[in-house]
């Protein structure tokens, strides 16, 4: 036994400790590799290392026997940082509205698909074969969520491109004429081109409103686009107090000025059919109705001041 290396009795337990956590380390090509406790010496690396790497080959070969939801999770557990690895990658240069948080949603179905139809016998690292498997189920994420057809897409990256060989090359904006003629297609193909890539060229409010928030923190289009028939709280809330104070006024009035008042304002009967009602001429209920306003009047002066 070498110095610094583990008794036969503590490797369960380092083992243990590998395999229930993800692993956290880098290797050389940049994809995330096993876990070793940096600082402690060449044997400690190795006694984490070998266990670890043994331990997983024998979660491969008990899931080989019987591949049972227990062993696939602890799998998934162990390679979950290439997930996060490839997401990543994959996320660098998507719009902003794409939260890397549903890549890697997307890429687990990827690595449980791959830990399910993986073949040790081929001789091929896992590694590299779930990376294609997980940025495969990434890429076939965007695309069923994206409403372009993958032949307008393909078609604006060939205009990008060659936008950009030609203001490399004239050290200007290129024309159209220059851009059809380094696609190889006539002016009229490029302008109907163009039609279609208007459907690719949508921006989120968000975007534009989100970087140039004020002081008072207004930065959504809910809090800078105006609803014309949205309802003023403040203007509910006056008519509901200026009902109720009108009709503690109109309760204070005389018997016949509230049959009036309810007559004219609100069974909308005219001054004649008010007559008809009361008994009396037309010309009566026109004064019976002006003393009733003025008596409201006052009493909702008075009920303001006090």
């Amino acid at each position: 036994m070498r110095a610094g290396e583990p008794s036969d009795s503590a490797r369960p337990a380092l083992v243990g400790q590998t395999v229930q956590g993800p692993p956290a380390g880098n290797r050389a090509d940049g994809v995330p590799g096993p876990t070793t406790e940096a600082g402690a010496g060449g044997d400690r690396e190795e006694a984490v290392t070998e266990p670890a790497e043994s331990a997983i080959q024998a979660l491969w070969r008990e899931f080989a026997r019987s591949p049972s939801q227990r062993v696939r999770d602890r799998l998934v557990l162990h390679y979950a940082p290439l997930v996060k690895y490839v997401a990543g990658r994959v996320g660098t240069g998507l719009p902003t509205h794409i939260d890397v948080a549903d890549l890697i949603q997307s890429g687990i179905f990827g690595l449980v698909d791959a830990i399910e139809k993986f073949d040790p016998h081929r001789g091929l690292r896992f590694e590299t074969y779930a990376m294609q498997r997980i940025r495969g189920a990434i890429l076939d994420d965007l695309r069923s969520q994206d409403w372009v057809p993958r032949v307008v897409r393909s078609r604006a990256r060939e205009i990008e491109r060659a936008h950009e060989r030609l203001g490399a090359r004239l050290r200007r904006t290129p024309t159209d004429a220059e851009v059809a003629a380094e696609l190889g297609i006539s002016l009229r193909d490029l302008r109907d081109l163009y039609g279609q890539l208007r459907l690719t060229s949508v921006l989120a409010l968000d975007d534009l409103v989100g970087p140039n928030r004020d002081s008072s923190g207004v930065g959504s289009p809910a809090d800078t686009l105006p609803d014309d028939d949205a309802v003023d709280p403040a203007a509910v809330l006056v008519d509901q107090d200026n009902r109720k104070q009108l009709a503690e006024a109109i309760a204070q009035l005389s018997e016949r000025d509230r049959i009036v008042v309810s007559l004219y304002y609100f069974e909308n009967l005219t001054l004649a059919e008010i007559g008809k009602v009361l008994g009396v001429t037309e010309s009566r209920v026109s004064q019976l109705h002006t003393r009733a306003v003025l008596r409201l009047r006052a009493k909702l002066v008075e009920n303001a001041g006090s």
